[in-house]
């Protein structure tokens, strides 16, 4: 009985040890010096019989940002780093700064979702974990007063190192689904979208 008992912890602290951690998130997403895909963004706003959608592609660089481009129901261009957000003026050709200190906020939260930044989120939310590496899902409880007055919770989906989906919910009811599809790491940039992503540009 005492062996079968002694087993059973050895085989409990083999099965912990292993266990899918938010620090092995944070590997697995940031191998990935670039992501490249599809996205779909539905909104449900409580006032709209129909969720608002929106569709297009998107890029993201580590250590460098991401860009947003809108093509369904109209085109736009964003581009999203350090510095906050900045929309393309086709018009004019250049990029406009259109950052306020609210979307500033919000863009660094996403910015560390997509980039898996535990460490960064754990600042405002408790993170709750589940799965393994080749399917996971992070659930964000918010613990700041800022974040608790804006969520009621976000949950995170993915696989193989990539995320799948990204669900927002708001404390008012209403919130955001984000899918992102025919996802690509590592692929070169072409040389247009290199230096959207310049940032000082």
């Amino acid at each position: 009985m005492i062996k079968r008992f002694s087993a059973l912890l050895l085989l409990a602290a083999s099965l912990n040890a292993h266990a899918f951690s938010p620090a092995d998130l944070q590997a697995q997403l940031q191998a990935h010096q670039t992501v490249q895909g599809q996205f779909e963004q539905s909104r449900f706003i409580r006032s709209l019989p129909q969720p608002m959608r929106t569709t297009g592609q998107f890029v993201l660089q580590r250590g460098q940002g991401l860009l947003w481009q809108v093509q369904k129901p109209f085109e736009v261009k964003l581009r999203v780093c350090g510095k906050g957000i900045a929309q393309w003026d086709s018009k004019n050709r250049r990029w406009q700064s259109s950052s306020s200190h609210a979307q500033t906020a919000q863009i660094k939260l996403f910015m560390a979702l997509l980039a898996g930044d535990t460490a960064v989120l754990n600042k405002q939310f408790a993170l709750q974990l589940s799965g393994n590496a080749q399917n996971w899902s992070l659930k964000l409880q918010p613990k700041t007063a800022v974040m608790k007055q804006i969520f009621q919770d976000i949950d995170v989906k993915g696989s193989k190192g990539l995320i799948q989906t990204v669900e927002l919910r708001e404390k008012q009811g209403e919130r955001t689904l984000m899918r992102f599809q025919a996802q690509q790491s590592n692929r070169a940039l072409t040389a247009e979208v290199g230096a959207d992503l310049r940032c000082q540009s």
